[in-house]
């Protein structure tokens, strides 16, 4: 009966997760087109998401008519409707990656969000990665993501990406903020920190392969607590 119920529940948050990332790429791709545009609406709706980086989802009443969380509540493939929990968590993960995108979009000309993909990684890690000299790893730098990942809570995490995004922002460094949407969604669940945390890792060592001609490493990134040295640095709460 234990592993029925585990693996129902997981294959339930991958799929929302799936739908959660739509949503947000969905946001996306019709704020950052207008505001580049320089439209009105884009430009204001901006204006208010980015005062929400960092704060928990419901924080602000002035975002309450922005986010369009409809899509959730739609049935999904299956004909369930979503529970109240998937329901809360998957609309805290959107409120999280388009605020943090709205921060890092501010006063820039080219698209802060740009999708990942296997040739032009966009992930945190690889993102974090970017930001570091070639052929070197930047301690300070390596622990953020480390911090990150290993965030008590939600809201502590959305904290600690902000400061993150704020760096970003200063290089003009991209990021896919829709997988970052699903991702938040799945670090919510039981053990999805964990694969979330492994998910980073890879791709902070994705864009080391990117960037590094030759093939690939024998032994490829696994995850934070594996590949990224002193994961569990003393001074990593």
């Amino acid at each position: 009966m234990t592993t029925s119920t585990s693996s129902s529940t997981s294959t339930r948050t991958e799929s929302v997760a799936d739908l959660v990332t739509r949503l947000a790429q969905e946001h996306l791709s019709r704020w950052q087109r207008g505001y580049l545009g320089d439209d009105a609406k884009a430009v204001g709706a901006l204006a208010r998401l980015r005062r929400g980086a960092g704060k928990p989802a419901g924080q602000l009443p002035d975002l309450w008519d922005l986010l369009d969380t409809q899509g959730l509540h739609d049935a999904r493939r299956d004909g369930r409707p979503l529970s109240e929990t998937e329901l809360a968590r998957a609309d805290d993960a959107l409120h999280t990656a388009l605020t943090l995108w709205a921060l890092h979009q501010q006063s820039r000309g080219t698209g802060m969000h740009q999708p990942h993909r296997r040739e032009r990684p966009r992930g945190l890690g690889a993102a974090i990665h970017r930001l570091m000299p070639a052929n070197d790893i930047d301690d300070s730098l390596r622990k953020r993501l480390v911090r990150a990942g290993n965030a008590p809570d939600l809201t502590t995490l959305a904290q600690r990406l902000r400061d993150i995004v704020t760096l970003l922002r200063r290089e003009d460094v991209p990021l896919d903020y829709a997988l970052l949407a699903g991702q938040l969604y799945q670090w919510q669940w039981p053990d999805g920190a964990d694969r979330v945390r492994i998910a980073w890792g890879r791709s902070f060592h994705a864009w080391q392969d990117h960037r590094t001609p030759g093939p690939p490493q024998d032994n490829p990134a696994d995850g934070l607590s594996s590949d990224l040295p002193d994961a569990t640095d003393k001074d990593t709460p």
